[in-house]
């Protein structure tokens, strides 16, 4: 391919910018647009990754250098299908990859699950980590909660809950995220997992993480710390999981300890039911004891605990949505494809469309599996780079100028950066975030 090779990407978390990357070192002729309807780039590491994890947001700084290449550019605040659409894209670009990631709520189907105080694990991450399109406000007025899940958002879930919002002042939380913790009245966090110990999807550092504040006393409940062959085949087989094993024996094994706030880790409970009315709210949650089958999976006892909590959260997976025009798997959340190359639903290819990330291969795995889920995708788009249709037009900016979309570029999240870190110094913060999308908006352009 003699010409230069004109390519989107949509969505700029890392599963984008890494594939932008990847594409660009691979391919000296290829330059990359990087789409996102957020004003900044980034994605979940933004507003995903719960704000005392700061060793975890140390990947920005591996992504900000990978946006500073003069053959990547970043515009923010477009709405793919919305703004601009598909058939638009064709028009600038010889290939488009999808790389939107999933950022909603796997659902839960059980009785009682749209009541009052019912809440999404992702929906209440976006709030604490100041997405500009949730609301500002979060109804923090329970005394006990409940979380359901054994992953990583399920432990930051419980584990924002159960510290003091002092302790978060020294992250980037915002103002109205501060206020909300520092009204909220809880004394129990209760975190279930339907499986045992030996299946939990947690990390080692994101367990050890729950232990670490002063205020809150991690209780480890012995009913439910039991293991089967199929557990312990696991264990053996998996270092990590061994190790969060071991914190958790070590845990339930230990002298109480006299803290304000506790934390309470329940094995072998499935959620049944969350109880109470429209009018009441949450006023428990019914689990069902489980039994290990012999090869770590579990079934139902048919023995049920009423627990009293007054909110409930579920943290048991993200989901991706539907892209506009675009073929999906509602099944699964994914784009259907072959090694990245999205198909349409009778299997076929779609010239020039391509995915990467969750959006691709599910919800899953870490940054480690992004890259190589990105390289795949690319090596595909440059397998076909001989075959995919031509860009007609130019520069898409001009377009967008010319429709009025007002869209971010690099050098205004620089501003946005540095304003956030300004606002934060004064505090010894290393940022405080801006919430409002416009305001957002406002100082990306020198406003």
């Amino acid at each position: 391919m003699d010409r230069p090779l004109r390519v989107a990407v949509v969505g700029a978390g890392p599963a984008g910018i890494y594939a932008a990357d990847i594409l660009t070192k691979a391919a000296p002729n290829a330059t990359v647009d990087i789409l996102d309807r957020l004003p900044t780039p980034y994605g979940l590491i933004r507003y995903g990754v719960a704000p005392d994890h700061p060793r975890i947001k140390e990947i920005i700084v591996a992504l900000h250098n990978v946006l500073e290449s003069p053959r990547i550019r970043f515009i923010g605040n477009i709405d793919y299908g919305v703004d601009v659409k598909p058939e638009e894209l064709e028009q600038f670009y010889d290939a488009t990859i999808i790389a939107t990631g999933a950022d909603k709520d796997r659902e839960l189907d059980i009785p009682g699950i749209d009541l009052p105080g019912s809440f999404g694990g992702a929906d209440f991450v976006s709030w604490y980590d100041g997405h500009p399109d949730v609301p500002r406000e979060w109804p923090l007025t329970a005394t006990k909660v409940a979380v359901i899940g054994a992953g990583n958002v399920a432990v930051d879930v419980a584990r924002v809950l159960a510290k003091t919002a002092d302790e978060l002042l020294e992250t980037e939380i915002p103002e109205n995220v501060y206020q909300g913790l520092l009204a909220s009245p809880v004394t129990d966090v209760h975190l279930f997992s339907r499986r045992g110990p030996g299946q939990v999807k947690f990390t080692p550092m994101e367990l050890r993480e729950l232990d670490e504040s002063p205020n809150v006393e991690v209780i480890v409940h012995p009913e439910g710390m039991e293991f089967d062959e199929g557990s312990l085949a696991a264990i053996r087989a998996k270092r990590s999981l061994k190790m969060c094993v071991d914190v958790l024996q070590n845990w339930c094994a230990r002298d109480p300890r006299d803290r304000p706030r506790r934390l309470h880790l329940h094995f072998l409970q499935a959620p049944a039911e969350i109880v109470g009315s429209p009018e009441t709210g949450v006023t428990a949650l019914r689990t069902e004891t489980q039994e290990l089958t012999g090869d770590g999976n579990v079934r139902g006892t048919g023995e049920f605990t009423d627990w009293d909590v007054q909110a409930v959260y579920r943290a048991i997976g993200y989901l991706s949505k539907p892209i506009a025009d675009l073929p999906f798997d509602h099944a699964t959340g994914t784009i259907p494809h072959d090694a990245g190359r999205v198909l349409d639903l009778d299997g076929n290819r779609v010239p020039g469309l391509y995915a990467t990330g969750w959006i691709k291969r599910g919800p899953v795995g870490l940054i480690g599996h992004t890259k190589k889920d990105a390289s795949e995708t690319v090596a595909s788009l440059l397998e076909d780079v001989a075959n995919l249709p031509a860009a007609t037009r130019d520069d898409v900016l001009p377009y967008l100028d010319r429709r009025g979309v007002g869209y971010t570029t690099w050098d205004g999240w620089k501003r946005l950066d540095e304003h956030e870190i300004g606002l934060g110094a004064p505090h010894g913060r290393k940022r405080v975030k801006v919430v409002p999308r416009q305001h957002m908006i406002d100082i990306s352009n020198g406003i």
